[in-house]
């Protein structure tokens, strides 16, 4: 047998984290506040601390064989193993494996993180994919120039190589919408500008997993007529930096709940921060764009694989749908019921609509001009234009499937009790299930659909998607019509 030489035996370097390495990243005096109350940590709210951990255990998956190829590639370029959440896409192949880390992450959080760690990357990639454009931009704010493409490479080869979770937040707060004077003094800005870099101040909300990533990545969307100079920013910050103070949300999780009660609840959850910048210092190499309002108007392109990304998992999510309900049918012993199957079938065309969606923007993916492969963003938006138009319906009719399973719940206590067990295990049986069995299902129903962090999830979609007019708005821009005119013209016989 011939001996295989050393370069053949050794493993490839590895970029990887381990969820210890990754909880351990989180102690770094970061400012977090729920109500009155100052954290000492991410961990001393069980909410945040359950989140966290779930995502711990993405970066464990990493190492285990059933996920690797989900999670992680090698990178071509440097030879080592890494988060596939760092992967920018250069061929159909790559496209398609990207989307891997999507569908595993959706399935591990069963949807209800809008912005896991493997979201923010893909806004970085977007950068990556027009760099030939941020080449030839300079600074409009005197005092500091930064070489924005050199920048988003080197942020990109950070990420990738420190296996990095950042959080990002684009809209600005809400505030006064009839002054916009009102949304103007929230906007984050350039306080200061110096040769090495330059100090903002204002805030950005629905900073989803900002307590518990690495950095902020940050950009200025919407709510000025006319953005200012000082106004125009794309940045990346530790989330610990000096003047940085996270503001949470209330908790809607059951992080204490039994896995039984509360299947999807009790995992914790993404809290979403309001985020204050005091007066803070971004480092000239972490700033990609600064004071040219041209820059900011490239958010739609730049941000394809983040509108990719929640596609994908809205078709993932529809598809637990898809399964929940069709359990559902068979505990209850319904399935044989016309009405019941033609409410199933309109779950599946929903599932079958948004995966055909994903499909159509990959195979219509096209080359930006630094040879990056992005998914077709007319499909993209009338996909998740459909999807939050279509999203309370489908809950409904899931609810509905149910009946009264979602009204009536009991605990795993209560199946367990020697006093009142016996009169729900032996009086509440499914079709070829136990009682607590059909309890199970109803109670995974309802954190997906009902409960508090149903709620919010189902209103954070809408605002994450785009409300609809605004999706119907950027299908009028993005969509090339001149092909339909021309086809009518012909047709008709018209001349002009």
């Amino acid at each position: 047998m011939t001996a295989q030489s050393p370069a053949q035996t050794t493993a490839p370097a590895s970029r990887l984290k381990t969820g210890a390495e990754f909880l351990e990243s989180l102690k770094d005096g970061r400012r977090i506040w729920i109500g009155n109350r100052k954290l000492d940590t991410v961990f001393d709210e069980p909410g945040l601390r359950k989140g966290a951990e779930l995502m711990a255990e993405t970066f464990d998956d990493q190492f285990k064989p059933e996920f690797a190829d989900a999670t992680t590639y090698t990178d071509p370029a440097t030879g080592e193993l890494s988060s596939r959440a760092w992967q920018v896409p250069r061929s159909p192949e790559e496209l398609r494996d990207r989307r891997k880390i999507i569908e595993y992450s959706s399935l591990k959080t069963g949807g209800t993180f809008g912005r896991p760690s493997d979201l923010s990357p893909g806004i970085v990639a977007g950068l990556m994919a027009y760099l030939p454009t941020f080449q030839k931009k300079k600074s409009l704010i005197d005092g500091c120039n930064p070489d924005f493409a050199e920048n988003i490479e080197a942020y990109m080869e950070f990420g990738r190589k420190t296996n990095l979770t950042a959080s990002e937040s684009l809209a600005g707060p809400q505030t006064d919408r009839s002054n916009p004077k009102a949304a103007e003094a929230a906007f984050l800005r350039v306080k200061k500008a110096t040769k090495d870099g330059i100090y903002v101040s204002g805030a950005k909300t629905v900073g989803s997993i900002a307590a518990q990533a690495n950095d902020i990545f940050f950009t200025n969307l919407g709510g000025l007529t006319t953005t200012p100079p000082e106004a125009c920013i794309w940045g990346a910050v530790p989330i610990a930096s000096d003047g940085i103070t996270m503001i949470s949300r209330e908790m809607v999780s059951q992080p204490g709940a039994s896995k039984f009660d509360h299947p999807v609840a009790s995992m914790g959850e993404e809290a979403d921060q309001f985020i204050v910048f005091d007066n803070v210092f971004v480092p000239k190499e972490r700033i990609f764009n600064l004071g040219d309002p041209d820059g900011m108007s490239w958010y739609g392109p730049v941000c394809a694989f983040a509108h990719w990304h929640v596609l994908t998992r809205l078709t993932v999510k529809s598809e637990l749908f898809v399964g929940a309900g069709h359990m559902v049918l068979d505990v209850l012993g319904t399935g044989k019921i016309p009405a019941v199957q033609q409410m199933l079938g309109e779950l599946v065309q929903y599932q079958q609509t948004l995966r055909a969606f994903v499909t159509a923007a990959e195979a219509k993916a096209s080359y930006t001009e630094a040879g990056v492969l992005v998914p077709e963003v007319g499909m993209l938006t009338a996909g998740r234009l459909y999807s939050i138009q279509e999203y309370p319906r489908i809950i409904h009719i899931l609810q509905e499937l149910c009946g009264q399973g979602l009204v009536m719940r009991f605990g795993k206590d209560a199946f367990e009790s020697p006093e009142i067990g016996h009169y729900l295990n032996d009086l509440l049986p499914g079709h070829g299930v136990s009682a607590m069995q059909k309890e199970h299902l109803m109670n995974f129903i309802w954190d997906m659909t009902s409960g508090a962090l149903a709620g919010r999830v189902a209103l954070f979609e809408n605002v994450n998607s785009s409300p609809a007019p605004r999706l119907r708005a950027r299908l009028y821009e993005e969509v090339d019509r001149a092909k339909f005119v021309d086809q009518v013209k012909t047709l008709a016989g018209m001349d002009w």
